[in-house]
């Protein structure tokens, strides 16, 4: 007889089914009754066996118990089957590893969030009686060097994407997710952004308070700022930090490269995996149009969920071309005509200035190309080996 040690695992009811994970990992599966049950059994020490014969007994079921562990284990939900213990990757480590989650639990409180509240709607009320209270594009150039403009935006955007991520890390933290801030890429842009994947384990109003904390402090910071500058006048710090809330704010808006909006819209329509079932059905109307078989992967999908799916199909592939057509016909030849110039200075030896300019130049977009390059490659990597594996392997197979 077989016993199974899981790893501590997550269990939440969700439409009929019951989402089952690792909230240290952010792996989860749906599973119907009988798999749910099947998983407390085994963690009450009962053999694989054992819980077969019972779930017959109780549900009436024929689930395949060793095909359910086995399934488990593929994922990484199984630490051990027997005296065998399984080689599981370990979980990734958190961000701050040493914040409690009894020490962040007040980020989780109605009173906190009403206050934030109250900043947000006086800062409207601050526009609405003062509309000129709305600073404009240049208050940005508060000094007359162009150098510390530079500096002093950089400065203030590290500033605030750091209380944004810091506010996702303490909520979830907060919920019992570990949660982890990384580089990573959306499209052509390099981002910073927090993997909360634990956090579907955890109730829906967790849920959304962990995935609009960050859009939450943008906005309780801009309301404040336009409220001080309303009742104090004008200067440039606030001016600054509420142009960049406002633009921060309004890139959320661009849900096909997943911002937070997005896994808010993902999680109100019901949807497991909006994103990957949008890029699915985009190939299958791919594959329809040039009269390849294709099997429709919404169709065992619900009513809503198939709606959703098809109508955020439609910004995805409408947001995605012109965000990489605005790249090839804006970006990339205004990177590559600073790149030629700042190689031509360093050729014509034009003096230390000029070459400490080129210099520069060169070493802030080498460093965003790498950076970025770093964040697409841990990304993505492990699905390019595979399809670079496949691809040899049907190569080697195929007949000379």
């Amino acid at each position: 007889m077989t016993a199974v040690r899981l790893h501590a695992l997550g269990v939440r009811e969700d439409r009929g089914e019951w989402i089952v994970g690792r909230p240290d990992t952010g792996v989860c599966v749906a599973v119907p009754y009988e798999g749910v049950r099947a998983i407390r059994l085994l963690q009450e020490g009962m053999t694989v066996p054992v819980v077969q014969r019972r779930l017959r007994t109780e549900t009436g079921a024929n689930l395949d118990v060793a095909d359910f562990v086995a399934g488990m284990a593929a994922v990484g939900l199984v630490a051990s089957i027997g005296d065998r213990v399984l080689d599981t990757p370990p979980a990734p480590r958190p961000s701050l590893p040493w914040l409690p989650a009894r020490l962040v639990r007040w980020t989780l409180s109605p009173i906190l969030h009403s206050l934030m509240a109250a900043l947000v709607l006086g800062g409207l009320a601050a526009v609405l009686l003062r509309p000129k209270v709305v600073p404009r594009w240049d208050s940005l150039l508060w000094s007359e060097h162009g150098t510390l403009v530079l500096l002093g935006e950089i400065v203030v955007v590290t500033v605030l994407v750091s209380l944004h991520e810091l506010a996702h890390l303490c909520t979830a933290r907060a919920a019992g997710v570990p949660g982890r801030i990384r580089l990573d890429t959306r499209l052509q842009f390099l981002a910073v952004q927090t993997d909360v994947s634990g956090i579907w384990l955890a109730g829906r109003r967790a849920r959304l308070t962990v995935y609009l904390s960050g859009m939450a402090v943008d906005a309780t910071l801009l309301g404040a700022c336009l409220g001080a500058m309303a009742l104090f006048g004008t200067h440039a710090v606030p001016s600054i930090v509420a142009l960049t809330e406002m633009t921060a704010l309004a890139l959320q808006f661009l849900v096909f490269m997943r911002t937070d909006l997005y896994f808010v819209i993902q999680d109100l329509t019901g949807c497991r995996n909006l994103y990957s079932g949008a890029c699915a059905y985009l190939l299958y109307v791919v594959r329809r149009a040039t009269r390849r078989p294709a099997v429709d992967p919404l169709g065992g999908l619900d009513r809503r969920e198939r709606l959703a799916t098809r109508l955020y199909s439609g910004f995805l592939l409408a947001g995605t071309t012109l965000c990489l057509g605005l790249f090839l016909t804006i970006s990339l030849p205004f990177v590559a005509a600073l790149v030629s110039r700042s190689l031509g200075i360093l050729a014509r030896n034009d003096g230390i200035l000029w070459t400490g300019d080129a210099l520069a130049t060169l070493a802030g977009v080498i460093g965003y190309q790498l950076a970025w390059a770093g964040a697409w490659a841990r990304r993505h990597g492990p699905r390019v080996r595979r399809l670079l594996a496949r691809g040899v392997a049907r190569r080697r197979s195929s007949p000379v």
